[in-house]
C-alpha cells in the first residue's frame, strides 16, 4: 500500500515540467500546464496543483545553486586560459565580476570531488577558508544533521568562540589597536547581528575569511567607498554572501 501511494504522488509529480520561453512559442500558445521561465519571471498557470508547484520549486532551487557552481568554474577556467580576454568575456555576458569572484573562490576551494551534492552552494561557502581537513569534518556533520547554512554557520561559530578565550590570552600583550571611525563599527555590529554570531566572532571570521582570500587567490579588491556600503560584502567577498539566503 505504501509503495502504491508514493508511486501515485511520484506521478503526479511528474506532471508538473517546468518549461522555457527560448522555444520562442506565441505566449497565446504556451501550454496552460507548464510552468513556464522567463528572462524576468514565470509564467505560472492558475490551475497548477500543490505538487506541481512544490515540484517547480525544487527544480528553481536546483538550478539557482548549481549556477553558482557553474559560474564559479566558468571564471577559473577563463582566468586560467584566457588570462588576457576573459574580463572581456564577462562583460559580454553581462555579468557582475565581483560576485562571479566569490563563486570562482568557492569552487576553486572545493574541486568537483569534493562537493557535496546533497548541500548547498552556501553551506560550501560558509566554511571555504577552513583548511581541507576541517571543511570535511564539517560538511559530514552538515549533511549527516540535515543542517541549514545558519545552523552550519553557527555551529562553526560556536567551535571558534571555544577557542577564542586561550587565542586571546596569548595575544592580549601583543595586539595592535585599531582606531575605529563610528560609522564603519556601526555597520560591522549590524551585519553581525545579521549574520546571527557576535561582533568579536564576526570580525575575526571576516578576517581570516579575508586572508585565506589574499594567501590563496593571491588578489584583493580595494576598499569600496562610503557611497557604496550597501554592497560591502559583495566586493569583499565575506563569508556567507555569495548568493546567500540568510536561513537555507
Amino acid at each position: 500500500m505504501g509503495h502504491a501511494k508514493t508511486s501515485a504522488r511520484s506521478s503526479r509529480l511528474s506532471a508538473a515540467r517546468l518549461g522555457s520561453s527560448r522555444t520562442h512559442r506565441p505566449d497565446s500558445e504556451a501550454e496552460p500546464s507548464k510552468v513556464v521561465t522567463l528572462q524576468t519571471g514565470l509564467r505560472i498557470p492558475t490551475g497548477l496543483s500543490f505538487d506541481e508547484w512544490e515540484l517547480a520549486g525544487l527544480r528553481l532551487s536546483g538550478i539557482v545553486n548549481s549556477s553558482s557552481w557553474w559560474l564559479g568554474d566558468w571564471l577559473v577556467y577563463g582566468k586560467e586560459r584566457y588570462a588576457d580576454r576573459y574580463q572581456r568575456g564577462i562583460a559580454t555576458a553581462g555579468l557582475q565580476y565581483q560576485t562571479l569572484r566569490n563563486y570562482a573562490w568557492v569552487a576553486r576551494r572545493f574541486p568537483l570531488h569534493r562537493r557535496r551534492a546533497a548541500l548547498s552552494f552556501q553551506h560550501h561557502s560558509e566554511i571555504a577558508s577552513l583548511p581541507n581537513e576541517e571543511q570535511d569534518m564539517w560538511l559530514d556533520q552538515a549533511e549527516l544533521k540535515n543542517w541549514t547554512t545558519r545552523q552550519l554557520r553557527n555551529a562553526v561559530n560556536a567551535a571558534r568562540q571555544k577557542m577564542l578565550p586561550t587565542s586571546a590570552a596569548a595575544a592580549s600583550n601583543s595586539s595592535p589597536t585599531l582606531d575605529l571611525p563610528g560609522g564603519d563599527f556601526d555597520r560591522w555590529r549590524q551585519a553581525a547581528e545579521l549574520s546571527g554570531t557576535n561582533l568579536e566572532q564576526w570580525v575575526l571570521s571576516t578576517l581570516d575569511h579575508a586572508a585565506q582570500r589574499v594567501l590563496i587567490e593571491g588578489e584583493w579588491t580595494a576598499v569600496p567607498s562610503a557611497d557604496s556600503t550597501s554592497d560591502r560584502h559583495g566586493a569583499w567577498g565575506l563569508p556567507g554572501t555569495a548568493g546567500a539566503d540568510a536561513d537555507t
